[in-house]
This record gives C-alpha cells, sequence and structure tokens, in this order.
C-alpha cells in the first residue's frame, strides 16, 4: 500500500534536527547527540548515513550500526505515538553522530530517536526553504 502523499510524514525535507539525549545522574548514564535529516522517500522509516557523516567519539562500527538502528527504531516508536494512523514515508539521513565511549548505548539513541521524531513533527509546518533559525539555506 501506497501512502497518500497528502497525508504522509514528511511533506518536505525538514533539515538539520538536533537531538540530544545526555543523563549523567548515575549509573548506568546515557549519552547521545544527533545531527539528522528528515527526508520525503518510501513507505516505512528508512536510515542511511550521509557520505561525509561526522562521527564524534568512539566510533567502532559495529557499535554505530548499533546506535543507529536504535535511533531508527526511537523515530519509529514517536511516529507510532504521536501520529497515529498517518502512513510514514521518511528517510531519516544522519549528518553527525556523538557516542562517548563508556555512556552511550543503545537506550540513549532510542531516547534520541524519539526526541528527533518530536522535533521534526514540531518544525513540519514550517517553511521547508528556512533553517529552524530561520535562516534559509
Amino acid at each position: 500500500m501506497t501512502p497518500d502523499p497528502a497525508q504522509s510524514f514528511p511533506q518536505h525535507p525538514i533539515r538539520g534536527v538536533r537531538a540530544r539525549y545526555v543523563r549523567q545522574a548515575g549509573c548506568p548514564c546515557d549519552v547521545a547527540m544527533v545531527t539528522v535529516d528528515f527526508e520525503p522517500w518510501e513507505e516505512g522509516v528508512h536510515l542511511e548515513v550521509a557520505p561525509d557523516a561526522t562521527v564524534h567519539g568512539d566510533s567502532d562500527p559495529t557499535y554505530l550500526a548499533l546506535f543507529h538502528a536504535a535511533l531508527a527504531e526511537g523515530v519509529r516508536e514517536e511516529l507510532a505515538e504521536r501520529a497515529p494512523g498517518r502512513a510514514v514515508a521518511l528517510a531519516v539521513v544522519v549528518h553527525l553522530t556523538v557516542v562517548h565511549a563508556v555512556d552511550s548505548r543503545e537506550h540513549s539513541f532510542r531516547v534520541a530517536g524519539r526526541l528527533a521524531a518530536r522535533e521534526a513533527l514540531a518544525r513540519e509546518g514550517e517553511d521547508p526553504g528556512e533553517n529552524a533559525d530561520g535562516r534559509r539555506p
């Protein structure tokens, strides 16, 4: 089933979405920071890493793949809760990932994905030609 383009999320690219989840109140601690774009795409939530993506911190490919998968899962979960019944057809394009060698874990990135989806939903009605700070690209 193809989503109705008039009802699917996102209607236009939502670029430069930043999500930061840092909790250091005890063990385990959490650190996850990402900058992503939400691009209209095929049905579902697809994760892509931009060719020029930057990783700060521990960039072990195995962990990075797990963290990115958790990020996508968090986006899916948040959209299912905040936009129930709405078709989702998007690519989440990762541009920046910040990983802490000790305090980053899948849970951290799942929460960061949820925060990114909230931000994208909040910015959905903005002029697609403007950045979050109101400047044109």
